[in-house]
This record gives structure tokens, sequence and C-alpha cells, in this order.
């Protein structure tokens, strides 16, 4: 008896929950949600940039004709533009990443956490040696 007075204000139907609504744009109230937003965004440039990396290589396939056109819409100031955008997206998503790698990979030695310049600073490091590298190349070389 007492075990079904005990469950005796169960029903079958759920009562509905109160639940405030969320504007769709949430995510602008607060800075830490809108970079959030921001680095996920960055994707549509390292998107842009593979497709471009991509078309380059098909117009070097198909010759100095198809390359030229390239070339030229790469120089148009729709092609400036949407390079200079996609500059600024793929840094905002590496210098993010970069700092959010000791967050993702927390390297221990000796049972004690390496502090997070420990991990971020190599890869700052590695990107500046590439960077100059690849500007010897292309500026010194040719």
């Amino acid at each position: 008896m007492n075990e079904t007075r005990r469950h005796s204000s169960y029903t079958l139907y759920h009562p509905r929950w109160y639940r405030t609504k969320v504007s769709t744009y949430w995510w602008t109230r607060q800075w830490s949600h809108f970079r959030f937003i921001l680095r996920e965004l960055t994707s549509l440039g390292v998107a842009y940039t593979v497709l471009l990396l991509i078309c380059f290589i098909r117009a070097v396939g198909q010759g100095a004709g198809e390359l030229q056109r390239l070339g030229d819409w790469l120089a148009s100031p729709l092609g400036i533009l949407l390079n200079v955008i996609a500059l600024f997206l793929l840094l905002f998503h590496a210098i993010t990443w970069f700092n959010l790698a000791p967050r993702a990979m927390p390297v221990r030695i000796r049972g004690k956490r390496l502090p997070d310049w420990a991990i971020a600073l190599p890869n700052y490091l590695l990107w500046l040696g590439v960077s100059v590298v690849i500007a010897y190349v292309i500026l010194w070389r040719s």
C-alpha cells in the first residue's frame, strides 16, 4: 500500500517544460561566443583556399592560356578582395588554433603539465620559420 501511495502522482503524460525563447543571434551578445562562431566561420576561408589551389593545379595542367586566365581573375578587384578576406580568415584560424593547442594536447613531463606558452611557442616558431623559407624562395630566388 505504501508503494502505490508513493507513485500515485505519476501520470502517463509529462508536463511541458517552460523554455525561454532564444534569439537566433544569441552568440552576438558575448565576445567569447562571437569569437567561437567566427572561428567556425574561418573554415570557409580554408575551403576557399583549398578550392583556389585545386583550380591553380588544374590551370597548370591545362596550359598557359588557362593559367593566364586564372591569373587575370586573381588580379581583378573581386579576386584581390576575396584573397584578402581569405588571408585574414586563415590568420585568425591559425592563431586561434595555436592558442587552443595547449588545451587540446596537454603535455605532462614527470607528472607536471607544461605551461601553455611552452606548447604554443613552437607552433609559432615553426610558422615563422616556414614563412621565412617561403619568402626567401619567392622573393630572392626568382
